[in-house]
This record gives C-alpha cells, sequence and structure tokens, in this order.
C-alpha cells in the first residue's frame, strides 16, 4: 500500500511558501508599468509607481485610525482614485474592504454597515446626508473620513477623522505590506435585497488573485476571441461598489493597462473621456450601454474599437445590434455576486467570419462558454446533466476556486446556497453541444402558463428588436385558465403599437421559434414612461409584480 504521506512534498526549510495575495498582482504592474498612467476624471493623473506609494500611505493613514488586521473599512465613494487605492491598501494590511452599496436606502445602508462590523468609513462628501442620517445609530463607528475632489470638507454634524487627501498626503511612504493567510477574508459587499435583507458576500485574497487569473487568461489569451492586452485603455462602468466592479480594476492593474476612473456616470462625461482618453474597454450593464449608444447617435460620435462586456442581466439582441451597428464590439458576460463574479463569457471569433449575422448575434448574447477553472454545469432536480442540446432546460450549479464559501452571518443560506457541494444560482439555462449556455430564466422569473415554461427573457429579447422599442420587461401575472399569462411592460422612443408587438412575436411563433404560450395579448401589452430598477440597474420584477406602472 502506498504511503499518502510520501506523496506530499515537504519543502526545505529556507523554501518560500509563496501565498496568494493581493500584493502579489502588483508585481508586474511595478516593475514593468511603473510609468503607466491612472486618471480620474481626465483631471488628476499620476503614474502607477506614484499609486503605489500612495497605497502604503493610505495604509499608514488608516494606521494611525488605529486599523489593524480584521478591522472592516467602509467605502462610499463614486469611481476613483481612491477607490482604487482601497482596492489593494484595506486588504494589503489584512483588513476587510467593505464597498458599500450607495444606491441603496438609508435603512439598507445602516443594516449593512451594522451587519458588517464596519469601524471606519471613507465617504464622498455627495453621501454624508445618508451618513449623518445614520449615524447616532452606528455605535460600533469609530471614525469617518470625507472624501472630496477639490480637499475641502463640507459642512457636517458628523465628527470627522479628517480629509482622505491630506491623511494619505502627510503620512509616511512606506508600509511593510506583511505576508498574511491567503484565505485572510480581503472584501465584503452585500447583495441588493430584493428579496429580504441584504446578504453579505465575502472573499478572500486567494479568492481574489485566482478570480483576477483565470478571467485574464480568459479574455487575454491570444487567438480568435482575444478581447485585452497590456495596448488597452481600461476605464469601468460597473460601479466599483458593485461585486468589485466585476473583478477587473485587479485584473487591469495586475496587467499594467492605462486605467481611466470616471466618477459618478454621467453619459456626456462618459463618451467624452472614450474619445480624449482612447478607451478600448469596458464594462457595464445593459441600461449604461444604452445611454452611451443613444448619446452616440445624437453626437454622431464614432465608437469603434470600443470592446465592452454586458453583465448584470440579459443583453438585448436589438441593443446589441444598435451597439454594433455604432462601431462597439458589445458580448455579454455571466456571473453574480456570489461568483466572484465572472463565470463565462460570450467571446466571438474576431479572426474568423460567423456563418450569419444572426449567429453572431445570438452568440453575442448568450451567456457564452465557462471561464478556465470553472466546473459549469446544468442539471436537472437530481442534479443530473441535462443533454446538451440546446433544448432541455436545467439550473446552473458551479464550482471555481474564486466562488463565495458563504453568506456572512448566514450559515442556513449558507448550506442552502452550497447544498450538494455546487453553488446554486437559480438561474435556468440550456447547453449546446459546443458548450456555449444560454440562460433562459431566474428560477424565480419563470412563467408557468398552460403546463407550459415561459422564458420572461426570451421575450423581452424579442419585443426589444421591433424598432421604436427602447426597452421591455415580462412578468407571469395570475390567469384563472392558464394558471399564469405573460405581461409585457414596454418602454419607446418612437410611437409603437400593441397590435406591433404582438404580430411580431406571433412571426416568431409562426417561424416555430417561440411557443405561442408566450405572446400575451394585446390587453397584456402595456407602454409605460419607465421600468423599475434595482439599485445595480437590473429590472425589478419584485417590484413589477407588487406594483405594476400605469401605462404611459
Amino acid at each position: 500500500m502506498t504511503n499518502s504521506n510520501a506523496l506530499i512534498l515537504e519543502p526545505t526549510a529556507s523554501a518560500y511558501a509563496y501565498p496568494l495575495l493581493i500584493k502579489q498582482l502588483l508585481l508586474n504592474a511595478m516593475s514593468l508599468h511603473g510609468d503607466q498612467e491612472i486618471t480620474y476624471r481626465g483631471e488628476m493623473r499620476y503614474r502607477f509607481r506614484d499609486f503605489h506609494q500612495r497605497i502604503a500611505q493610505l495604509a499608514n493613514a488608516l494606521g494611525a485610525l488605529d486599523v489593524k488586521p480584521g478591522t472592516t473599512v467602509a467605502v462610499m465613494d463614486w469611481d476613483s482614485h481612491r477607490y482604487l487605492e482601497s482596492y489593494f491598501g484595506i486588504p494589503m494590511m489584512g483588513a476587510t474592504l467593505f464597498t458599500v452599496n450607495v444606491r441603496l436606502s438609508p435603512a439598507q445602508i445602516l443594516y449593512t454597515m451594522i451587519d458588517s462590523d464596519a469601524e471606519v468609513l471613507l465617504v464622498h462628501t455627495d453621501f454624508l446626508p445618508i451618513v449623518e442620517q445614520i449615524r447616532d445609530q452606528l455605535p460600533g463607528l469609530r471614525h469617518v473620513v470625507v472624501l472630496s475632489d477639490d480637499g475641502s470638507v463640507a459642512a457636517t454634524s458628523l465628527a470627522l477623522a479628517g480629509e482622505y487627501e491630506a491623511l494619505v498626503t502627510k503620512a509616511a511612504r512606506q508600509y511593510d505590506f506583511a505576508d498574511l493567510d491567503e484565505n485572510t477574508k480581503a472584501v465584503t459587499f452585500y447583495t441588493t435585497g430584493t428579496t429580504g435583507d441584504p446578504k453579505g458576500v465575502c472573499y478572500s485574497h486567494r479568492h481574489i488573485v485566482l478570480h483576477a487569473m483565470a478571467t485574464a487568461l480568459s479574455v487575454c489569451s491570444p487567438g480568435g476571441t482575444q478581447r485585452l492586452s497590456t495596448a488597452d485603455v481600461y476605464m469601468p462602468i460597473t460601479p466599483m461598489f458593485h461585486v468589485l466592479g466585476w473583478g477587473f480594476p485587479y485584473i487591469t492593474i495586475m496587467l499594467g493597462l492605462r486605467t481611466v476612473l470616471p466618477g459618478r456616470y454621467v453619459p456626456e462625461v462618459l463618451l467624452r473621456l472614450r474619445e480624449t482618453e482612447k478607451v478600448t474597454f469596458s464594462h457595464c450593464v445593459p441600461t449604461i450601454l444604452q445611454m452611451l449608444v443613444t448619446g452616440a447617435e445624437k453626437t454622431g460620435q464614432d465608437l469603434s474599437g470600443w470592446k465592452v462586456i454586458i453583465g448584470g442581466s440579459a443583453l438585448p439582441p436589438g441593443l446589441c445590434k444598435a451597439a454594433l451597428d455604432k462601431g462597439m464590439d458589445v458580448f455579454a458576460g455571466y456571473g453574480m455576486s456570489e461568483t466572484g463574479p465572472v463565470v463565462s463569457l460570450a467571446l466571438t471569433p474576431t479572426r474568423s467570419a460567423p456563418a450569419s449575422a444572426e449567429e453572431d448575434l445570438k452568440l453575442r448574447c448568450s451567456t457564452g462558454r465557462p471561464s478556465l477553472m470553472v466546473d459549469f454545469r446544468v442539471v436537472d432536480e437530481d442534479m443530473r446533466d441535462v443533454p446538451r442540446d440546446g433544448v432541455t432546460r436545467g439550473e446552473i450549479v458551479l464550482r471555481s476556486p474564486s466562488l463565495t464559501p458563504l453568506y456572512f452571518k448566514k450559515p442556513e443560506a449558507s448550506e442552502e446556497l452550497w447544498r450538494g457541494g455546487y453553488l446554486h444560482t437559480q438561474d435556468i439555462a440550456v447547453m449546446f453541444p459546443d458548450g456555449v449556455v444560454q440562460i433562459v430564466d431566474r428560477l424565480k422569473d419563470v412563467i408557468k402558463t398552460g403546463g407550459e415554461w415561459v422564458s420572461s427573457i426570451e421575450v423581452e429579447g424579442l419585443i426589444t428588436q421591433v424598432p421604436g422599442v427602447h426597452e421591455a420587461a415580462v412578468i407571469g401575472v395570475p390567469d384563472e385558465k392558464w394558471g399564469e399569462r405573460p405581461m409585457a411592460f414596454v418602454v419607446t422612443w418612437a410611437d409603437v403599437e400593441a397590435a406591433t408587438v404582438r404580430e411580431h412575436l406571433l412571426d416568431h411563433v409562426r417561424a416555430r421559434r417561440l411557443s405561442a404560450y408566450a405572446v400575451p395579448e394585446i390587453e397584456r401589452i402595456r407602454f409605460v414612461k419607465e421600468i423599475p430598477k434595482t439599485s445595480v440597474g437590473k429590472v425589478n420584477k419584485k417590484q413589477l409584480r407588487a406594483a405594476p406602472p400605469e401605462a404611459a
């Protein structure tokens, strides 16, 4: 019998046990790209070497406020150089970065501040009124540091520990970032709480480093689907408070990319920065993409060469085509707060022509193929893999080295998330023979009508192809005969009739691309001024069901 202990490598006493830590993501960036530039809104510029120095100064400034390993430091800011410094400096000193979702209600922000055990808060002046409302209910919060673009401190009732820039500038320029256990908690943030209180999601240094490496390899690998290289200029358009900006700030700093931080998202500013800073790589939700396309149409701006990953919700084919027509290279990515987040990308070939424009569009809008090191399965209720036939539906379940291992302080919810040893997404999908996955709906959003399951996402995508339609959301509403029937809420930018929408869907029924059960009756096609969104720009179907908007 083989002695299993004999198979385990025993390193020599002097060998270095290399931990996977966030600080290691800076090694190549500093040694090879020290002169690379980071700019905030095109108004403030510095080099990577200055960034590295300021990380050390931030750690010293926080240390003076008694931040130590295990302390949680909360940040409320727009996408800025300060936020980027916090991404690195706070976890590198052994503390936990808590990225506060500034779009939550004051009550929800209060809940997350208490639940996260935040002791120090770095807060932009724009959000001081929120903090003033809840400060008395935060006895565990020891210090508040204000952030401002001009170094000024707005009038406030809060007791402040100082202003960020002043504290960082006067702090010592050297800091010994000690080696930590790679499983040390680095970051926490909260889900949007559409089904109850927000849940805290946690990631370790190891999770973040492995996600950065695997996603970088997936999107940077030379060949027909490469979308990112060191020649690109990066601008995040997914808030840095939201799932760590999909992990890309860590990835692009690791690779040494020139970085443009846009601050608060204003379409005109984003388009200006895209042009003046020559941005070539971004990521955003469909709502922001729609704003960019609309803004560029008004000004005639050329968006050619701008590669943009779309996530957060399904990429509507109509919007995808509009972006492609503007010269953009858009494609979908998939992930969740709990998945690191990126676990698949709809990377289309760039060197070979697609079989057809229709097939190219379909692939770009799909959930894509799994990223590297992701065990990506579509399973039935008994955890058996469904056939790869593009028809049989199942739930996406996952394993990878960058998934959250738990919900903070919620053991029962954590066990439910990880039942059977796989992370359960509650996303219903099909898988094709070539490994491409297509989500058809969230488990809770599937419409059950006449014994058939209707994909709300599929119907929404088809409606957005109708000329003049800006946006669509479809939910199931009670029906005595069928159990549920689909109801569509449609936002337009031109005159569109309900009969036109219905006839477009019926065309797909006649072509056998859509079930007749999926077509809403004319009276269930409602034109509205806007569709309610969550704090991160997703359609809020819970609110749609509870309080449907009136017809415009």
